[in-house]
């Protein structure tokens, strides 16, 4: 019996890559697959490794054929799955992909199926996500008058973010950074652009130093939090309902939560 060789895609993570790699993967006709990210990168006794350059002319191929096999909501759970960077997501995306390319219906409501459940609870997840960072966000101003805030959310969802927060704040620039992921988008006034940023030794993104924030943002913070104090009552206290709607891993960016 013949066994169809591994093999391991190598690409830059970002989805025009792993788009990319799935075009490598219909045009060499390939039929066991990995995709790694250079920072999880394992050496295979067997089979081939293949390093994919990312070329954004078949990453577009590729998507406008997934959007033309799947429905709008369909093509954006698995962008939203992708966004997870959970272990070998891209393994379930192929399979997904190549459902919905053999398919003569529309795959995305068919949860009997193991490939489109999971997809479907894997972007449900970074949706929750996504919402409770359009929630919790704090901006701080900066004495260089840039609203800056950071997070960590679990998921990497700042693409998603983006527009809500150019429409919501579309009078000043401002800054959301994720230092779990090591970049961030900045907002001109004009257009969100990705950046990242060499943060000065020592910086603790929880503190609100007058190295890097105005002062009134001490002050402003000191309001909030005497605020939040003085409407909490205390014999009403539910730190378990507390916990389950803002969980205690985004509390030390939040100004209310800091003392």
């Amino acid at each position: 019996m013949l066994v169809s060789e591994e093999h391991t895609l190598i690409y830059d993570g970002t989805f025009d890559g792993f788009l990319t790699g799935v075009f490598d993967v219909y045009e060499l006709k390939l039929q066991t697959v990995i995709f790694q990210r250079p920072e999880s990168v394992q050496e295979s006794l067997f089979g081939n490794t293949l390093e994919i350059t990312t070329d954004l002319n078949k990453a577009d191929r590729v998507w406008k054929g997934i959007k033309s096999k799947t429905s709008a909501r369909g093509s954006s759970r698995l962008y939203a799955a992708f966004l997870s960077g959970q272990w070998q997501v891209e393994a379930l995306l192929l399979d997904y992909i190549q459902l919905a390319f053999e398919s003569a219906l529309l795959i995305d409501s068919d949860f009997s199926n193991e490939t489109v459940l999971k997809i479907s609870q894997i972007a449900k997840s970074v949706g929750r996500e996504k919402h409770r960072m359009e929630a919790f966000v704090r901006f701080r101003l900066t004495n260089d008058g840039i609203y800056f805030a950071t997070i960590e959310p679990d998921f990497d969802v700042l693409p998603l973010i983006s527009k809500h927060f150019k429409n919501r704040y579309a009078d000043q620039k401002w800054i959301i950074y994720d230092m779990k992921r090591g970049y961030g988008l900045y907002y001109d006034l004009d257009k969100v652009e990705v950046m990242q940023l060499s943060l000065p030794e020592g910086f603790d993104a929880t503190k609100t130093k007058s190295d890097y924030f105005i002062a009134s943002e001490l002050e402003f913070q000191t309001l909030w939090q005497d605020y939040f104090e003085s409407t909490n009552i205390a014999s009403r206290k539910n730190m378990k309902l507390n916990v389950q709607h803002v969980p205690k891993r985004y509390w030390k960016y939040l100004s209310e939560k800091l003392r």
